[in-house]
């Protein structure tokens, strides 16, 4: 079973950090200290790309929401727009939570897929939940403390965009109208906008792959390892990754307020197109109970942050 797999790979790893912390406390006490702190780190990045990774498999839900609701997404964007700063470190951010992410993804592809197809509405109310109780969290790293004019029309504007991109139907099928180098040249930019979708909390991928007309065929094209079609895609979901998260990291930076009121409105956004409808029966019960779940369970991984954690994001080459 795929669970036994995970568990032994968990305890694995916990007992090798174990042993390698007990000779050092034997001989380099300070540095059993810092290897205590090290493995700590290294194991929250494996568990919230777990996590992420999980959260990707629900219909609906942004893996970039996830990322920001367990406090990790700044993290990621500066060690991806800033990786030549501090290539070690931001290395093993990006491969430990990339671990942690497929993993989550393969443990949990069948009990989540079978959760939502069994119980839809109480899960995706679960899920609407969690998003939900991040509220407080991007409110405080946009420094808002008082409702103000901005602080509404930012998210608003966010909400409506998430929307109505996701209201669009039919695809713009630009694939199809391209050929030989135009087709590449339409490939990369598609993989650049899907990956801007992909940093972007709220917003999803396959929405934006359904607009551009593009979906069925990338989907196709993953299922018979097409490379033509998929290098020239992956090459520009490079490039997408690339700018979109300097830009962020610069945006953070330098308008904080404004960044994180329109991240507050993708997120919000993506709660409205996960909503299932009203429940009947019994679930009118329980879906109420589940989402107040979702909201608590996000509370309590906000308390359980450590000092330091939960700022705006600082980089020294740029200006405030």
């Amino acid at each position: 079973m795929p669970d036994f797999g995970g568990r032994r790979l968990f305890l694995f790893i916990r007992h090798f950090f174990a042993l390698v912390q007990i000779e050092y406390s034997v001989h380099w006490p300070a540095a059993a200290e810092g290897m205590e702190i090290m493995r700590n780190k290294w194991l929250s990045y494996i568990g919230k790309g777990f996590v992420t990774g999980a959260s990707m498999l629900v219909p609906g839900v942004s893996g970039g929401t996830m990322a920001m609701l367990l406090d990790i997404y700044d993290e990621l964007i500066s060690a991806v727009s800033s990786f030549l700063d501090d290539k070690k470190e931001n290395s093993a951010l990006l491969l430990l939570f990339t671990l942690g992410g497929l993993g989550g993804m393969l443990l949990l592809a069948r009990p989540i897929l079978w959760l939502t197809r069994t119980f839809p509405f109480p899960m995706l109310y679960f899920f609407m939940g969690v998003v939900t109780g991040g509220v407080p969290m991007i409110c405080a790293k946009a420094g808002v403390h008082k409702i103000s004019v901005k602080s509404m029309a930012y998210p608003a504007f966010g909400m409506l965009a998430v929307i109505l991109l996701g209201r669009v139907s039919g695809g713009l099928g630009l694939y199809q109208l391209s050929s030989g180098f135009g087709a590449v040249l339409c490939l990369i930019a598609a993989g650049a906008a899907a990956a801007a979708a992909l940093v972007l909390p709220g917003i999803s991928v396959s929405y934006l792959l359904l607009l551009l007309g593009m979906y069925e065929p990338t989907m196709e094209a993953l299922a018979q390892m097409y490379l033509p079609y998929l290098l020239p895609l992956a090459a520009g979901g490079l490039l997408g990754i690339a700018l979109t998260t300097r830009l962020l990291e610069r945006c953070m930076n330098r308008h904080p307020e404004v960044t994180y009121l329109l991240i507050l409105g993708f997120i919000l956004g993506s709660v409205m197109e996960i909503f299932p409808g009203i429940p009947t029966g019994f679930q009118l019960f329980l879906c109420p109970a589940m989402f107040l779940g979702g909201c608590l369970l996000t509370g309590c991984m906000a308390k359980l942050r450590g000092p330091g954690q939960g700022e705006t994001i600082t980089n020294p080459d740029m200006g405030e």
